[in-house]
């Protein structure tokens, strides 16, 4: 494997599924239907805090956290969005927006730790892709490329 290729958390790719690329980002979604949780993870090897991201960088994942906060806002069913970035489990640098309603498994509290959801079917899952396709089309502001079929 080439030193410069991008190598995601094994946890990450098991928990989650690759929706597609923004500039500094993958978009991913976690398997499990309680809630709309998407995860930004900056592809960039061997980063574990905001703060060892170039000033580019974070300027990109700014605006990345922004427009996968807006892709959750389109989808109109949350009340508040969360957004945490933990690493206290899985070191490799990665962003957690996540749709939240009240009355929700866990309400108020955080979704961490909390069982909840099945895994995606496969019609559901596309029906968000779709949807996501939808909102970028409606808001030129969102820069990402759609490419379920890759993890890069």
């Amino acid at each position: 494997m080439c030193s410069s290729e991008f190598v995601l958390d094994s946890v990450l790719e098991q928990d989650s599924i690759y929706i597609g690329r923004f500039e500094l980002c993958q978009l991913r979604i976690i398997n499990k239907d309680a809630w709309l949780w998407f995860l930004l993870v900056p592809v960039r090897n061997n980063v574990t805090e905001i703060l060892e991201l170039s000033v580019t960088d974070r300027y990109y994942l700014m605006d990345e956290i922004n427009a996968a906060s807006k892709l959750l806002d389109f989808f109109g069913s949350c009340d508040k969005i969360n957004i945490g970035a933990l690493g206290n489990i899985v070191k490799q640098l990665h962003v957690h927006v996540i749709a939240r309603k009240e009355g929700d498994a866990g309400w108020p509290g955080p979704v961490w730790g909390v069982d909840a959801g099945n895994p995606y079917q496969p019609q559901a899952l596309q029906d968000i892709v779709d949807r996501i396709k939808v909102c970028i089309s409606q808001d030129p502001s969102i820069h990402l490329e759609i490419n379920q079929d890759s993890d890069q």
